[in-house]
């Protein structure tokens, strides 16, 4: 399929790579993004893919939610002047933003993510979801729904506290402000900062590494996921689990026997 608003490709390395494409609007999702990004998560799972790489063309990363876009709700009929529409906002995180992060967060691959630019709103989202995020240093993050007179979504009030910690996580969605990147970078909110013009190449070469990894990253990111909300005991048990499960791959045997012929391993990501 082709798309307009998005772009899939997948390297020879086995990396899919996933560019917000609508320069002209910073990368703002509207509907026909959304739309175009869950039929390509389908694809991702589909093509053998081993890590997702997840971008912005242009300037931007991604603006946030395109306020906009003339689809869907707000295609409705105007209000009469002076009425105030009650909409329910929330309703269209369910059915759209919702299960395309659920989506993300359980691939069975790694996910990086490259900031090439502004991200803010639900962009910082798509930003925080990845396993490993890399920003160029002209970047910046941005969690503005104060300013419209909202309450951060996407997941931001989950991640943001344990990536940044609290206090900081209160400021970035209470006072509004820029965040730079390389202040992200220090409160930990970023992995790696980059030369803005060496992103992609930085990036790629992250994602190139996970998917020559071993099986075993993806149950690693589950775990970390899972460790979030369970207890010491159910973690240690989950490991326990998941160990197992490792401990009887192919990459897990490649693995040793790479290590007693003091050679570098080549994992099938089975």
């Amino acid at each position: 399929m082709s798309f307009e608003r998005i772009s899939l490709e997948i390297t020879d390395d086995n990396v899919a790579v996933l560019t917000f494409k609508h320069p002209e609007a910073l990368n703002a999702i509207g509907m026909q993004m959304l739309k175009e990004i869950s039929i390509a998560l389908k694809q991702v799972a589909a093509m053998k893919a081993r890590c997702l790489l997840i971008t912005g063309s242009g300037r931007a990363f991604c603006s946030g939610a395109n306020l906009t876009d003339r689809t869907a709700d707000s295609l409705k009929e105007p209000m009469p002047e002076g009425v105030i529409a009650e909409s329910d906002m929330g309703e269209g995180l369910e059915k759209f933003y919702h299960p395309i992060l659920l989506t993300i967060k359980e691939l069975d691959m790694p996910v990086v993510s490259a900031v090439n630019g502004v991200a803010a709103g639900v962009g910082t989202s798509f930003a925080m979801i990845a396993d490993i995020t890399l920003a160029a240093k002209s970047a910046y993050f941005l969690q503005a729904f104060a300013r419209i007179g909202l309450v951060p979504d996407g997941g931001s009030t989950f991640m943001l506290p344990r990536l940044v910690g609290w206090g900081r996580a209160m400021e970035l969605a209470l006072l509004a402000e820029k965040l730079p990147a390389e202040k992200a970078f220090e409160w930990g909110l970023v992995n790696r900062l980059t030369e803005d013009d060496a992103i992609m190449e930085d990036a790629m070469e992250i994602a190139v590494r996970l998917a020559k990894g071993p099986k075993s990253v993806t149950l690693i990111r589950k775990a970390m996921w899972d460790s979030l909300n369970n207890s010491f005991e159910q973690q240690i048990h989950l490991e326990r689990k998941y160990q197992k499960e490792a401990g009887r791959t192919k990459d897990h045997k490649e693995g040793v026997t790479a290590f007693l012929e003091k050679r570098n391993a080549n994992f099938i990501g089975e």
